[in-house]
């Protein structure tokens, strides 16, 4: 091509305004920009997409990043097994059978009486010897998979394994823990920020973990309480989220915490007077903060960053950035706080 049609072509792609390299060269001093679309002469920028969608995103990145976490170990697993098998000189089958089938405790009729009676309404009709085998099989596998699960740990323990499947820093949200009402040290390590609401029957069963939470890991965990009412699911839980901010202006925000789940749903205005007279607050102040709405921009403050992080549902926990979502067991909840102190030192 000659420079003379060179040159022709490209004051061509310059008055139809296009040009390959036209975001690949930002002046000097300017950040570049990637383009999602142009609108006339309006470049739409991937970046502007990706801040507005920030919660999403990460939520998908660590999706993403927790399912190959959960393949890599059921990998890692079956490689040890399979070079035990042939460090032993037998096959996999046959060192299951004796480290795994053999040793895994057996099912009791009493464990499938009580199974049969605490889940009753949901196992399936039909005939109860049926039932009861069905009961057994699954009791069976439960008991089999944490034998293996065991096995694997021993086996992990003897062996070098080294992981070097990294979280990407886009799996996580930027959340603040500079808000809201906190147990556990100001300089923990292991920020845990809840967004929770007062009627919501999840958020009260995980009460009890998250203090054994915090009582396994002392000094290392502060828990942060955000408000987070959901309207549309119970329409009287955001002026229990106000009262408990009343409450808190006295000094017992956690102890009337404590009150609206011990009683919830009972939450209607006179109620709420009432459990700040039996924990023996100025009730003459609390009633006046209370009937005036003074948090109320407070707690849909809450909400309305909640729903910009991608809370769809209570409870949801940010662990220094990285989402839990659900009652979940204390096992899930360990399992984050010991990623994050194995990331940095601690006291």
């Amino acid at each position: 091509m000659t420079t003379r049609v060179f040159a022709a072509l490209l004051v061509l792609a310059v008055l139809v305004g296009w040009a390959p390299w036209a975001f690949a060269q930002p002046a000097q001093g300017e950040k570049s920009v990637t383009p999602a679309a142009k609108v006339g002469d309006e470049v739409i920028a991937l970046e502007e997409l990706e801040r507005a969608l920030s919660a999403q995103l990460a939520k998908l990145e660590q999706q993403r990043f927790q399912l190959l976490e959960q393949r890599l170990e059921q990998v890692i697993g079956e490689r040890l097994v399979a070079q035990e098998a042939r460090r032993r000189g037998t096959t996999v089958e046959q060192l299951l059978k004796a480290e795994v089938y053999v040793k895994a405790p057996e099912v009791t009729d009493a464990e499938v009486s009580a199974f049969m009676s605490e889940n009753r309404a949901r196992l399936p009709k039909g005939d109860e010897a049926e039932v009861q085998l069905k009961v057994w099989d699954y009791l069976r596998s439960q008991k089999v998979g944490q034998q293996r699960q065991a096995y694997i740990r021993s086996l992990r323990r003897q062996a070098t394994v080294t992981v070097y499947l990294q979280e990407p820093a886009s799996a996580r949200v930027a959340v603040s823990g500079d808000k809201g009402f906190t147990r556990g040290p100001a300089d923990a390590p292991v920020v845990m920020v809840e967004f929770s609401d007062y009627q919501c029957p999840f958020c009260k069963r995980v009460l009890s973990t998250l203090q054994q939470v915090l009582d396994a890991y002392p000094g290392k965990v502060k828990w942060v309480f955000r408000d987070f009412p959901i309207v549309s699911l119970h329409p009287t839980a955001p002026k229990a989220h106000e009262a408990a901010r009343c409450a808190g202006d006295q000094g017992k925000f956690w102890e009337y915490h404590d009150v609206l789940f011990d009683r919830s749903p009972r939450h209607a205005p006179p109620e709420l007077k009432r459990y700040a007279r039996e924990l023996r607050l100025d009730a003459a102040a609390f009633e006046r903060c209370l009937d005036s709405g003074a948090y109320q921009a407070a707690v849909d403050g809450d909400v309305q960053e909640g729903a910009r992080l991608g809370v769809t549902g209570t409870p949801t926990f940010f662990i220094n950035g990285r989402q839990l979502v659900g009652a979940q067991p204390l096992a899930e909840f360990q399992k984050l706080v010991d990623a994050e102190l194995a990331r940095r030192p601690t006291r």
